[in-house]
């Protein structure tokens, strides 16, 4: 007897296409590629990332916009957030939700802080039932061994959390997708997955093709830098499509794929990063099923709060240390007037204060009070968006603990 077919079958395509303007290799080819396979029409949704040009996006446009009318391109930050949206339905709504903290300013050899790392919202009506999609990118992981930036990208899947689960509750059912730079077992995607319920398509997939684990950083690919990958010979999976159904809906993964090697009849890969490609089926239930609670969150949170507290405290000291060195240059500079104050009132002692030695300390006095000061206040604003991340954290797993309790 054949199976009835599902109510809804969408193919959605996810794709960090590296595409940093003057930086990445080959970019304006591997655009050319990357609209040139997604024009065949064989998705219903496309989510990009990385796509930091306004040019690169047009012209991923004008290649599809036959075939996908609706396409949204988030901008936020200096260069953007690199996130668009290209989709066969209609799109009713948009939203954007920037990070509260993205790495820092000074940090200019990794340039997260300038990108403006957020997480974008379309919302679809797809024959008749509301789909809200996620597109994002959080921090990146430069060195797992010591990764300064954890706390960051623990905060940042809290918020996504946060957000999806405040926005999806008119919902019919949710997809996320994009670089999240977490391994499946690093505790901000269990974080995630715990706290909104979302699942992820590598796991609960009924059909697999692709690279080995669902590894989505190949160190065979060319544009990879090998030796980060030298601890996985086999790759990591950090690019994931999550999705989620709400009310009476029910939804599943039936085929996944990735992307191994180069581009189909091509020299050299879209990105450094494979492609995942997700089939979803969705089914409409007579009833909704109740969300069952999953005590292990209780710990799950309780790790999370552990490294936002690592976090914290660093940002203390780091706050301490910046405070010290603008009273350093206020005094300097204090110094300075002192000096020009004392050559007016006495000026038979100009000569005391050679003019090369006056400006040069005054130029570093002041040097020192301006990037000091910009990055105390920079680590003053980290303190207390860690400090409520951390009370936010707090309050639920108090919350969760009571719900368990009452069960």
């Amino acid at each position: 007897m054949d199976q009835e077919p599902p109510l809804l079958r969408l193919r959605v395509f996810d794709l960090n296409c590296w595409a940093i303007r003057y930086f990445s290799k080959v970019r304006a080819e591997r655009i050319q590629l990357i609209g040139d396979f997604l024009s065949d029409g064989h998705y219903d949704i496309i989510l990009l990332q990385e796509i930091w040009s306004e040019k690169d996006y047009i012209c991923l446009k004008k290649k599809l916009c036959n075939l996908y009318p609706a396409s949204h391109l988030f901008k936020s930050g200096v260069i953007g957030s690199g996130l668009c949206v290209f989709s066969r339905f209609p799109i009713l709504d948009t939203f954007q939700y920037r990070f509260s903290l993205n790495g820092y300013p000074y940090m200019i050899q990794h340039g997260d802080w300038f990108c403006g790392k957020s997480v974008g919202l379309v919302s679809l009506r797809i024959s008749g039932v509301l789909c809200n999609v996620y597109v994002t990118h959080l921090h990146a992981e430069y060195c797992r061994e010591k990764d300064s930036y954890l706390p960051h990208r623990v905060l940042q899947a809290w918020e996504l959390a946060q957000f999806i689960n405040h926005t999806s509750k008119g919902a019919d059912m949710l997809i996320l997708g994009g670089d999240l730079n977490m391994h499946p077992m690093d505790v901000g995607l269990r974080l995630l997955l715990g706290w909104t319920g979302l699942r992820d398509s590598f796991v609960e997939t009924e059909s697999f093709e692709g690279s080995e684990n669902g590894c989505t950083l190949l160190p065979n690919n060319c544009f990879t830098n090998s030796k980060e990958l030298e601890p996985f010979p086999h790759g990591i999976r950090i690019d994931y499509i999550l999705y989620k159904g709400l009310s009476n809906f029910t939804m599943k993964c039936v085929k996944l794929r990735t992307t191994v090697g180069t581009a189909p009849g091509k020299a050299i890969p879209f990105s450094d990063h494979e492609a995942v490609m997700a089939t979803l089926h969705v089914e409409q239930q007579a009833q909704s099923t109740p969300n069952e609670l999953n005590p292990e969150l209780v710990n799950i949170m309780n790790e999370a709060q552990t490294e936002v507290m690592v976090g914290l405290h660093s940002a203390m000291h780091q706050r301490f240390s910046t405070g010290r060195m603008s009273i350093l240059g206020m005094l300097l500079l204090l110094l300075q007037v002192f000096m020009g104050v004392v050559s007016l009132l006495w000026p038979q002692t100009e000569g005391a204060f050679p003019k090369l030695s006056y400006y040069l300390l005054g130029f570093v006095a002041f040097t020192v009070l301006l990037v000091a000061g910009l990055c105390h206040i920079f680590h003053i604003i980290e303190v207390r968006v860690l400090q409520e991340s951390q009370e936010q954290m707090r309050l639920g797993t108090q919350a969760l603990q009571d719900r368990l309790g009452s069960t």
